[in-house]
């Protein structure tokens, strides 16, 4: 019902369809302004059009509109009491606030006055002319001369008969101008019309671009000796595989595979339509250089625009046109065929979150004779990025943590890859326990290259932090050293400090570390900031307790020592914690997954960094490997 919707409508309105509409001009548009020469270029385009005799529909730019209705209206709504008469009085009272497109639709008005003089084709007024409803009724009654609105109108009209003539079939011209010809109809639906006025005339907003270039796809011409029903079936099975494509682009696991965040136009699909015009995917001629693109097809949004119009206005043929929408869901499809398959997913992922372009991408799975060489070279390119950043050497200014990221990446990514191997051998397993990377999660929250024995020594002088470290020391202590750590615990014990001196010289959070090998792969881990911020150089099991209360999303609490036992609250009492995507190699760092022994359970050792170190080259050799194998 029209009294539920609640999402933007999009859609085709053929001029016949807005007969008997009431429409609005509100006070933030300009007034009407076209000149002759806007006026005749509208004319001729049209004529050429009906002439061509193919039948189908001519689309026009959006008529981007709002739901409006006047104070006694929605009384009457409110006081109605069934359904069926509240659905009628909404469709009959509707005014529409023209947000867009008020130009030409005053323009078709005008042109419907000229060719039938007593046509009354829809209610158009503009809330700064109060009597423009009666004036544009009129021409003959007025000169025009009263306001600027008026003068461009009149001026509209004059154009409009002289290019019609004494010759033209006025009657024919009118049906088909009612029944061809149709506007991209976009209704706005719950936003804030001036904002959206606003968007659209000074901002430009992507969806009129995308909606532009769907109307050349579904323009009729492209359908040359084409039956009507079969055009009519075939405009249908366009704007279907568009708005499917769009749908799939709309979500956020396959659209930040592709791309980063910050994209900010309302459509996606503008991203393909993009990537075609930048790699001339249609050879058009005198696009060869970056020189003669520019003239020809300029630098703003609307080059995307003006690239498919100058192929479309250059090709006739049926056919030529066909391959144009083709090429487009080839496009699609690819990066479909990219993110279904569990290997080009991880790889193709890891290139472009490195930096890699999409269209380079492109280029090469052209290029491949098969998936498996494209396979081949993703590998290649990717072990060409990482071998050599395993032994990254130490620098003061930090600058080898900062590249340290990538390798980090494809750590997480290759265990992704070589699990889902391992699962593939064994036939007990489904598709469905495969796992993913979720790129998605890693490009929408900020990551850091962080420490996991945090770069500077904590002092251990704030009370909460050594009971924390006291209290994971506890489950590894003798019973003398436990004695102790309670001890500590006791309120009013005056030995407090000669008791966690005397402990944390038995038990060191770690051994001495220089900086070099602070600074070294094996004591890295990807981090969301937010995780990095909540512990900063925090004692190893406090890192621990953040990485599983953000895994978990609940905020774990520090157990508590009473009678010579270790408490934990009851967990269904345990607050709730943001919770954020912990990726699986840092999950597996502090679990000491990497370790073959777990010595001290309570500080990351040189042998742990050592361990994960020597399981990140494997990857990397994995990688390798894999890659020689698989060659023909």
């Amino acid at each position: 019902m029209s009294s539920q919707r609640t999402e933007n409508q999009i859609g085709l309105k053929t001029v016949g369809e807005l007969l008997g509409m009431s429409f609005h001009v509100p006070d933030y548009q300009r007034g009407y302004r076209w000149t002759s020469r806007q006026v005749t270029d509208l004319l001729d385009d049209l004529d050429e059009f009906f002439k061509a005799g193919r039948g189908g529909f001519y689309c026009l730019q959006p008529l981007v509109v709002r739901r409006r209705y006047e104070p006694g209206v929605l009384d009457m709504i409110h006081q109605t009491k069934e359904i069926a008469e509240v659905e009628r009085l909404l469709e009959e009272k509707c005014e529409w606030e023209v947000i867009d497109g008020q130009q030409r639709l005053t323009t078709l008005y005008i042109l419907m006055k000229c060719l039938e003089e007593n046509a009354h084709p829809y209610s158009l007024k503009y809330e700064t002319r109060q009597d423009s409803e009666k004036f544009l009724a009129d021409f003959k009654a007025s000169d025009g001369k009263n306001n600027i609105d008026y003068h461009y109108m009149k001026q509209a009209w004059d154009t409009i008969n002289g290019w019609l003539g004494a010759e033209m079939d006025k009657k024919a011209f009118y049906g088909r101008l009612k029944r061809d010809v149709k506007f991209i109809w976009y209704e706005s639906v719950n936003e804030d019309p001036i904002k959206v006025f606003t968007r659209l005339n000074i901002g430009k907003i992507g969806l009129t671009n995308a909606e532009l270039i769907k109307a050349l796809f579904l323009n009729s011409s492209n359908f040359v000796d084409r039956s009507e029903e079969s055009l009519t079936l075939r405009q249908q099975e366009i704007a279907k595989e568009w708005d499917e494509m769009e749908y799939a682009l709309q979500n956020d696991e396959f659209w930040l595979f592709l791309h980063d965040k910050g994209y900010d136009r309302p459509t996606r699909i503008d991203f393909i339509l993009e990537l075609m015009c930048e790699k001339n995917a249609y050879d058009l001629p005198g696009l060869g250089n970056k020189k003669e693109r520019v003239k020809k097809i300029g630098t703003d949004e609307d080059r995307v625009f003006r690239y498919f119009y100058e192929y479309f206005k250059g090709r006739k043929d049926f056919q030529g046109k066909e391959n144009a929408w083709r090429r487009v869901k080839t496009c699609f499809q690819t990066f479909k065929e990219w993110f279904d398959d569990l290997e080009l997913y991880h790889y193709v992922g890891f290139l472009i979150a490195c930096g890699k372009q999409v269209a380079d991408l492109l280029d090469a799975w052209r290029a491949a004779t098969d998936k498996q060489a494209f396979l081949r070279l993703l590998k290649k390119e990717i072990y060409a990025r990482i071998e050599d950043k395993v032994d990254i050497p130490y620098k003061e200014d930090g600058t080898d943590k900062g590249k340290s990221r990538e390798l980090l990446l494809f750590h997480n990514i290759q265990t992704v890859v070589n699990q889902n191997r391992a699962q593939q051998a064994n036939e007990k397993y489904k598709l469905g326990v495969f796992y993913k990377f979720p790129f998605h999660l890693y490009k929408s929250e900020h990551w850091d290259v962080e420490h996991i024995c945090s770069s500077t020594d904590n002092d251990m002088s704030e009370d909460k932090t050594r009971k924390e470290w006291l209290l994971n020391t506890y489950m590894v202590a003798d019973e003398e050293c436990r004695k102790k750590i309670e001890a500590y615990f006791k309120a009013g014990d005056g030995k407090a400090e000669s008791h966690f001196k005397e402990i944390w010289g038995h038990f060191k959070e770690n051994e001495s570390w220089t900086d070099e090998e602070k600074n070294q792969i094996g004591n890295y881990a990807l981090l969301d900031s937010s995780t990095n911020r909540s512990y900063r150089n925090a004692i190893f099991p406090a890192k621990r307790r953040a990485i599983i209360s953000k895994d978990r999303g609940i905020k774990m609490p520090l157990p508590t020592l009473k009678g010579g036992h270790l408490r934990v609250d009851d967990e269904q009492q345990w607050e709730a914690a943001e919770s954020s995507f912990v990726p699986p190699c840092t999950r597996q760092v502090f679990l000491k997954y990497y370790s073959p022994a777990i010595g001290d359970s309570n500080s990351w050792t040189r042998s742990d960094a050592e361990a994960y170190k020597r399981d990140i080259r494997a990857c990397v050799e994995k990688l390798k490997e894999n890659n020689e194998e698989e060659k023909p």
